[in-house]
């Protein structure tokens, strides 16, 4: 109770005590109802405050609860964190396995891939390298092909080749009723070139003459190469005989210009026989035997021309192939001898010097001629042996004679081209020169002008090399080859040689005469001795003595003759035959 309330109380006591009772039974009621108001108002405010304590409590519980549940979803939420977490590291083991996964694969799918694209790129490859070897293939066959019916050297078509176009050629001239022609071409003395300049420039020189054949012809005929030196032309369709001697003389003006080979301008020559068809043959092969038949006999008139094949030449191509055959078997039965022919000083008529000449004693036909076998030997090749042997031999008879004290003597021995281009020409010269003991000054080499001609600069060369032992040179058969006067300068030249054709006629010929002059005039001018060949009358030696010719040889002054019917001449130095001078 408030202190004013105390305060009412003790005022209303005083002024009444009649209505103290009552009003203290009021007041206590009234004190009471306050207390039971302040009371319930307090049981009120307390049940308010129990309510507010409860609710605070149910809200703090609540709070708790929330708190609680909030804690609860916090760990719910950690603990859904902490499973996402599970699971994001679940999903990351697996991104891990996966990107393991796919790593792994990738590199597998990688591998594969780069083995599927070697594979790929090998099967490309293959496939490449199948098409270029099949190309191959192909490019090998057409050049096998090609190889198989084409010269290799001059790429002109071959004997195979050539017997097909002949076959065919021929079966269309059976046809057609018009003739067709076989040229057969060898290279004259091509050999020697061969020999003497090397294989390369034989080859050259074989490739230059095709492609000059070549042009000489026409678009439908064939220019084939059998071998060797040796061509073939086929003239298909032609209206005469005559036309296939019209292309053999271009092709002989063709070829007998210079061909500049390796700084040498050559010169060569070619044979040509000619057959026919149907007149010469009825197939290629008589058709191309007859017209080598009459190649032959071109060679025979004196090479560098053509001859039309004639049936009588069979028999001559006969025999030369049999002396071929026996000249092989000749040196080995020592078969060939020599017989010696003087040369008179016109002057004196003493006896200056021995001309060496080869015969054959054949044991069917008995002693056979030079112009009888020495062509054929040069065509086979023969030649070199044999000369080396007449070389050797001269000397060996010459230095012989001087063992028998006779009176030193020049002898004078033939050189073929082949010799003299022969790359060991000077060394086996030197070597038959000790070998024999002859002293070079008493050997004389005779040339003729095509053998010097044909390469001027290593002519030259070995002529000097000749001069510079002591060997004298002449030139024979002086005014039948392509003469140059240059030459007679350049060259170390001591003797020439007039060919006996010109002394032959020189006694009815002005020209001959005129010629013959005019050699003796340029030798003596050059300070050469002039020897003049194939002397048999009288009347010719009072015309070489009347334009002052130093030498003279031929039947007129003797034969040739064997060693020991020269013999007693040589003793004696006369001449066999008295004349007067």
């Amino acid at each position: 109770m408030s202190s004013n309330d105390k305060g009412d109380v003790s005022s209303s006591g005083a002024d009444d005590q009649a209505d103290a009772s009552s009003d203290h039974a009021e007041r206590v009621r009234v004190a009471r109802g306050s207390d039971r108001r302040r009371q319930d108002r307090a049981a009120c405010a307390d049940a308010r405050t129990l309510r507010g304590r409860e609710q605070m409590a149910a809200a703090r519980e609540d709070a708790a609860h929330q708190r609680e549940d909030a804690a609860g979803q916090r760990e719910d939420v950690v603990q859904a964190r902490e499973g996402e977490a599970h699971v994001r590291e679940g999903l990351a083991t697996t991104r891990e396995d996966e990107i393991r996964t796919f790593e792994t694969l990738q590199s597998a799918t990688a591998d594969q891939m780069a083995r599927l694209q070697q594979a790929n790129a090998n099967l490309i490859v293959a496939t490449i390298e199948a098409r270029k070897l099949a190309e191959q293939v192909q490019a090998a066959k057409t050049e096998l092909d090609h190889l198989a019916h084409h010269d290799v050297l001059t790429g002109l078509p071959n004997r195979i080749l050539l017997h097909d176009r002949l076959a065919q050629a021929i079966a269309l001239a059976r046809r057609s009723g018009k003739p067709l022609a076989v040229l057969f071409m060898d290279l004259d003395r091509f050999k020697h070139i061969n020999d003497s300049l090397g294989h390369g420039v034989g080859d050259q020189l074989l490739q230059s003459v095709g492609q000059r054949l070549l042009a000489c012809v026409r678009q439908s005929d064939t220019i084939s190469r059998q071998g060797g030196d040796e061509f073939v032309a086929l003239m298909p369709d032609i209206d005469h005989a005559e036309d296939a001697a019209l292309a053999a003389q271009k092709m002989l003006a063709a070829t007998a210009l210079p061909h500049r080979i390796e700084q040498h301008d050559l010169h060569i020559g070619v044979s040509i026989g000619i057959s026919i068809y149907p007149d010469d043959g009825p197939d290629a092969e008589t058709l191309i035997k007859h017209a080598d038949t009459a190649m032959f006999h071109a060679k025979d008139k004196g090479r560098n021309t053509y001859a039309f094949f004639e049936q009588k030449m069979t028999a001559r191509a006969i025999a030369r192939q049999s002396i071929e055959a026996s000249l092989r078997l000749a040196l080995e039965r020592q078969e060939f001898v020599l017989h010696y022919q003087p040369k008179i000083n016109l002057h004196s008529g003493t006896i200056v010097g021995i001309e060496a000449l080869v015969r054959w004693q054949h044991p069917h036909h008995g002693l056979l001629e030079p112009d009888q076998f020495v062509s054929i030997a040069e065509d086979s090749g023969l030649i070199l042996p044999i000369g080396r042997w007449v070389l050797r031999e001269a000397c060996r008879q010459a230095q012989a004679w001087q063992d028998a004290d006779l009176p030193p003597i020049t002898i004078a021995v033939n050189t073929s081209a082949l010799e003299f281009r022969a790359k060991d020409f000077l060394v086996n010269l030197r070597g038959i020169l000790e070998e024999t003991r002859l002293q070079p000054r008493y050997l004389e080499l005779e040339l003729t002008e095509s053998v010097l001609m044909r390469d001027a600069s290593a002519t030259d060369s070995v002529l000097h090399a000749l001069s510079a032992l002591g060997i004298q040179l002449a030139v024979d058969d002086f005014g039948t080859g392509y003469s140059s006067l240059s030459y007679l300068r350049q060259f170390p030249i001591n003797t020439l040689k007039i060919d006996r054709s010109f002394v032959n006629n020189m006694t009815r010929n002005a020209n001959d005469a005129s010629l013959v002059s005019a050699v003796i005039s340029m030798g003596k001018s050059l300070k050469q001795r002039v020897i003049a060949e194939g002397v048999e009358t009288a009347e010719q030696v009072a015309f070489l003595l009347g334009q002052h010719c130093d030498e003279g040889q031929g039947f007129f002054f003797g034969h040739p003759m064997v060693a020991d019917a020269l013999t007693p001449l040589l003793r004696s130095g006369a001449s066999p035959t008295a004349y007067p001078h």
